[in-house]
């Protein structure tokens, strides 16, 4: 942890020597999320609800996609580069160091700018925690934590996924954009109003329904059972099959010889 700390620090003093260009790209960030917002905003002020979902509601469940992706984004910044570093040749010095790729991988790159998305999503956060009408207790902050932890954690999985299938094709495959950027435009709304074969999808497959829908329903009181509490745990197992995968292709890697 002291080694990736230093890392950390290292990354955050090189992004913050050039100020200005550091403060206008997060702002970037911001703003292209705000348009997101902006979307609902007029959607909504067409339609009082969406399948039963009021706007503060949706405005929960859209915060807590954009800030588990923000957060997945910024720290695991390295997985989406990953082509790159098999593409140059700097990958064959990392298997030869004494640390893990993993742990290699994610101290390569972190992303600081990402802040901008996740000052939006906090913002967005703050306001509707009080608007969405939901009685707030332990259990449900908890439960609002769970969501945007374990959605950090699939996101980071699905990044390994996409860094996984370079070791195939050395680039990148631009497909895996649609479960990523992808997830988090889909999660402007609670994933039921996009019929039950995607919210199945969603479910077992990619499990960010687990981490969005089930839990949003404990939280807005509609359900009460504990699963729809912990769902979000059960959703971070996906890790497993990704770490899989990805470590399955490094058995397959060959080096491309730059």
């Amino acid at each position: 942890m002291g080694l990736y700390m230093k890392f950390f620090s290292m990354h955050l003093k090189s992004q913050m020597q050039y100020k200005t260009s550091f403060y206008f790209t997060a702002l970037g960030q911001f703003l292209a999320s705000f348009t997101v917002f902006l979307g609902i905003y007029f959607m909504f002020s067409i339609f009082e609800e969406v399948e039963g979902f009021a706007f503060s509601e949706v405005l929960l469940s859209f915060a807590v996609m954009l800030m588990a992706f923000s957060l997945a984004e910024m720290f695991g910044r390295g997985f989406d580069l990953f082509p790159r570093m098999l593409g140059n040749g700097q990958f064959d010095r990392a298997l030869v160091r004494p640390r893990s790729i993993i742990f290699q991988t994610l101290a390569m790159q972190m992303d600081f700018t990402r802040l901008g998305r996740a000052a939006q999503a906090l913002i967005v956060l703050i306001y509707a925690i009080p608007a969405s009408g939901v009685h707030w207790s332990p259990d449900r902050f908890f439960t609002l934590f769970l969501m945007i932890v374990c959605g950090s954690l699939i996101f980071f999985a699905l990044f390994m996924i996409y860094a996984a299938f370079s070791f195939f094709t050395v680039e990148g495959l631009e497909f895996m954009n649609i479960f990523t950027d992808g997830g988090v435009q889909f999660g402007r709304y609670p994933f039921s109003i996009y019929g039950e074969g995607i919210l199945r999808f969603l479910t077992f497959v990619i499990p960010l329904a687990l981490v969005q829908y089930y839990p949003l329903l404990y939280l807005l009181g509609r359900e009460d059972s504990l699963l729809y509490m912990f769902a979000p745990l059960m959703g971070t197992i996906f890790l497993l099959p990704a770490y899989g995968f990805f470590r399955f292709g490094l058995s397959q890697y060959k080096s491309t010889g730059s």
